[in-house]
């Protein structure tokens, strides 16, 4: 059995500007933790200090270097207790005197290496450079460790920069608000890369911001081991490297969460591509402008196909067309909703579409006959194996068919990888890219679509997406658009990927057992939560509602599918390891032992 450790995320409201009393009272939780067990210890962003500083002339009194003065007081407890410390604090470059929102990892040795928050939130820009250090990993006894900061979870690429340089535990301090804790994107971080994530979050009011607590340590597959909702603390929770190495999907055996990446597809992601107006942008020499905006009416299907009954199947999607508002424009139906759910080779074998024209032919009839485009899920059989494959089709006849690119899990026992990118379509109501299933499970894929411009993913999904999470009330008063009581589906990857790619996802999943359930639209913005209908998951039913891509009267974009303000604020410069193999780092990587047993290993 590998390594076994406690952790800790501590809790604490520090008071602006208290920077002595702040210390004081977190070396106290500190030193409590560390006599509980715990080995590695996370502290909240900016802890020593407070966050929210008007300006560089506000804060100066309270930054300093990093070793400092600080974190000499915090290594003292490091040597006393054999722990290790991740403290959030505002650093000045003692050479540039430049300032940053820094956290730095401390040991019994003292100071073993700094992270610079790299994704600034709205404050930093007030007295804080961006982070320049890049994302640098942590070899201790204690595992590989990688740190993040706060709207650095936001964005899906400094947590897989992490893990392509074989990091075990994400540390993650943070101050988050809108939003309890732990977050979804904090799920969606530790599940799609396998990593444990330890959250230490802030709690209170300051300057009129109200912060979310939650802090919480968060297992590899996504799940919640513990969680403190409010209050000055700490939580223990357990880390097992061989679970943080293992990088499976359920079902699985090999380390897909990054053998079964496909970089050959990343190719854009380190484009600015919301550097400059969009509206200019993706209309540039007069190549492939957006689609004008208007607002068109789309819906999900979530229903459980019979297998291999294609009559019976087209029967259902038909029925729920019928069912639908008049004037639906685009309706998804679920992963292989035409021809039914294959569990092993032999079910394949027995129900796989071998003739795809065949099957298209009824699908176009449909979509003229009811004026609506139709995404539909199927199983394809081909020369060498089985396709999970989806058609789009209009009523004008217009047919693109995708085959899912990113395959994990049991299917790949008998499922062939597609060989093309997910396609990008311009329809009247939209942009529209692309992608099935466990698809979803992998961030860049996403990403790419939206750097195309897409107003709209349309996702049949079946097996492979991670449980959707419920999660309780909190006792921390939070403005809207935040869920403050009891929350069913807390965290959904589907609407962690609308929100990180300012983008629609028309999620048409399974019904339990066999997929998520909870098919709906997911929106932009937190806002869209107020306007989610979702199909309850062990149902058959339609969800529906407006697409809207339309502008103010503005040289510039004013709806958010088409402003993506998001990704206008990656950091794009940083990320050229995405797009490489796993055998083949980055120049400056050092890719360590763990990623490169799992690359042998699949």
């Amino acid at each position: 059995m590998g390594l076994r450790y406690r952790a800790a995320a501590i809790q604490f409201e520090p008071e602006l500007g208290a920077k002595e009393q702040n210390v004081e009272r977190l070396l106290s939780l500190c030193t409590a933790a560390a006599r509980a067990g715990a080995r590695l210890l996370v502290t909240p962003e900016m802890a020593t200090t407070g966050y929210c500083w008007y300006d560089r002339r506000e804060i100066a009194p309270f930054v300093e270097p990093i070793p400092g003065p600080t974190t000499e007081r915090f290594a003292t407890l490091a040597r006393e207790h054999h722990c290790f410390i991740v403290l959030g604090l505002p650093e000045v470059d003692s050479r540039t005197g430049i300032f940053y929102n820094a956290a730095a990892l401390i040991g019994p040795s003292g100071v073993l290496g700094v992270y610079r928050k790299t994704h600034s939130f709205i404050s930093e820009p007030k007295w804080a450079k961006d982070g320049d250090l890049g994302f640098p990993v942590f070899s201790t006894e204690l595992g590989r460790l990688g740190i993040l900061i706060c709207m650095d979870a936001d964005y899906f690429e400094p947590a897989r920069l992490l893990t392509l340089q074989a990091a075990d535990v994400l540390c993650f301090p943070t101050n988050w608000l809108l939003e309890k804790g732990p977050g979804a994107a904090w799920i969606a971080r530790a599940f799609e890369n396998g990593c444990y994530l330890v959250a230490a979050d802030r709690y209170g009011c300051e300057r009129g911001v109200q912060f979310s607590g939650g802090s919480a340590i968060i297992e590899p597959d996504g799940t919640i081991q513990a969680r403190l909702d409010s209050g000055d603390g700490y939580l223990l929770g357990e880390i097992e490297l061989d679970r943080a190495r293992h990088k499976r999907f359920p079902g699985s055996l090999a380390p897909e969460k990054l053998t079964a990446r496909r970089p050959e597809f990343y190719d854009t992601l380190t484009l600015n591509a919301y550097l400059w107006n969009p509206l200019e942008f993706h209309g540039l020499y007069g190549h492939r402008p957006l689609p004008p905006g208007r607002a068109s009416l789309i819906a999900v299907a979530q229903f459980l196909p019979k297998p291999g009954d294609l009559a019976a199947n087209l029967a259902t999607i038909d029925r729920s067309l019928a069912a639908l508002p008049r004037g639906t424009r685009l309706a998804v139906f679920p992963e292989y909703a035409a021809t039914g759910v294959p569990h092993e080779a032999s079910e394949a074998t027995a129900f796989a579409a071998s003739d795809t024209a065949s099957l298209l032919r009824p699908l176009r009839r449909l979509a003229r006959r009811r004026r609506t485009a139709l995404v539909v899920g199927f199983l394809e059989a081909l020369p060498g194996g089985f396709a999970s494959s989806a058609a789009l089709v209009t009523p004008s006849g217009l047919t693109v068919t995708y085959r899912k690119t990113h395959v994990i899990g049991p299917e790949r026992s008998f499922l062939v990888p597609g060989d093309t990118p997910p396609p990008v379509i311009d329809l009247p109501l939209g942009r529209l890219g692309l992608l099935i299933g466990s698809d979803l499970c992998f961030p860049e894929i996403a990403r790419v679509l939206a750097l195309a411009g897409c107003d709209l993913l349309a996702v049949p999904a079946g097996p492979g997406i991670p449980p959707v999470q419920a999660l309780g009330p909190t006792s921390v008063p939070l403005p809207p658009p935040a869920v403050t009581g009891d929350d069913p589906t807390h965290f959904h990857l589907a609407r962690v990927r609308a929100c990180e790619n300012m983008t629609v996802v028309a999620y048409a999943a399974l019904p339990l057992p066999e997929g998520t359930g909870w098919s709906g639209l997911f929106g932009p913005v937190p806002e869209s939560r107020a306007s989610e209908r979702l199909v309850e998951p062990g149902q058959a039913g339609l969800s529906w509602g407006l697409l809207d891509t339309r502008n103010a009267a503005s040289r510039y974009p004013t709806n958010p599918l088409r402003a993506k303000d998001m990704l206008r604020m990656r950091q794009p410069y940083w990320y050229a390891p995405l797009q490489l193999p796993i055998a083949a780092p980055a120049e400056g990587v050092t890719l360590t032992a763990p990623a490169r047993d799992a690359a042998r290993e699949a």
